[in-house]
Formats: C-alpha cells, sequence, structure tokens
C-alpha cells in the first residue's frame, strides 16, 4: 500500500506536470498546453494565489500528482490529477479524502469528463453527487467533451 501525503507543490514538480498525458488529465492548465513558460507563469500564480489551496500528493515521498480547491462564481470547486503508472491503487482516493480534511468548505462542487469513470468513481466514494453533465471545450484536448457536475453537502 502506497502511503499517501499532501504537500505544497514545487519547483522540481513542474517537469511531471508538463507531461503531455499530466496536461491531458489536468484542469489546471494555462491556455495554450504547449506553452511551457505559459503553463510555468500560470502555476506560479496558482502556487500564490489566496484564493486557491494547491498540494502536490505524494506517494513514499514521490510526486504523483496535485489536488487543489478554488472558487468560481463564489462556488467552491475541487479537482486533482493522479499519474497513470499508479491508478486503480487508491492514491486518489487516499489523496481526496486527506484534502477534504484540509477544505471544510461545503457545498464543494467536482467536475470531471464524463470518461473518465475512474474519477468519477473516486468521488462518488468520497460521498459526492452528480448533479449535472454539460458539453463544453477542454483546451487540454483540443475538442468539446461532456462533463459530469457533482457536489458535496456535508
Amino acid at each position: 500500500m502506497v502511503e499517501v501525503a499532501l504537500r505544497p507543490v514545487e519547483d522540481r514538480d513542474l517537469d511531471t506536470l508538463y507531461e503531455p498525458e499530466s496536461v491531458k488529465m489536468a484542469a489546471f492548465i494555462a491556455r495554450d498546453p504547449d506553452d511551457r513558460q505559459a503553463s510555468d507563469r500560470h502555476i506560479a500564480r496558482l502556487r500564490t494565489s489566496p484564493d486557491l489551496t494547491l498540494r502536490a500528493v505524494t506517494g513514499d515521498g514521490r510526486f504523483l500528482g496535485t489536488i487543489g480547491s478554488f472558487f468560481v462564481e463564489g462556488d467552491a470547486e475541487i479537482t486533482y490529477w493522479i499519474d497513470r503508472a499508479v491508478w486503480g491503487r487508491g492514491v486518489a482516493s487516499r489523496a481526496l479524502a486527506l484534502f477534504l480534511d484540509v477544505v471544510e468548505v461545503r457545498p464543494l462542487y467536482a467536475r470531471a469528463a464524463s470518461d473518465n469513470l475512474g474519477s468519477l468513481r473516486v468521488l462518488r466514494k468520497a460521498g459526492f453527487r452528480v448533479i449535472g453533465t454539460e458539453v463544453a471545450y477542454a483546451s487540454a484536448r483540443d475538442d468539446e467533451i461532456e462533463e459530469t457536475f457533482l457536489c458535496l453537502d456535508v
């Protein structure tokens, strides 16, 4: 079992965050996912924003992804990205449980690509309930996708 922990995002994490698979799955990306300098500036702004909580997810001390919360039109939202190499090992579920202890705002909303069944399963397992879907443009995929919206009330 991987020992999951949360810590602040560090400069040494940026290379992993910029890998193509990471960019495709992440919500926290710059407008142009192919522009590394813009992506680094974007992450730097996120790391220092007082309106955002952003943490690195580690497993046995190794960087495995990110998890964060932010506000959209007054509503708190959560997002996370976990390295595909550790999918199915409970890392996302444990990171989410740890993060929900840090961010106590409720209701807390989440969204995931409707084709990301693993992420939807993690969110529902943590108590999030599906409240709707919408088709939206995903710049990381350069395509319109269906997103599922979820809410955690308590």
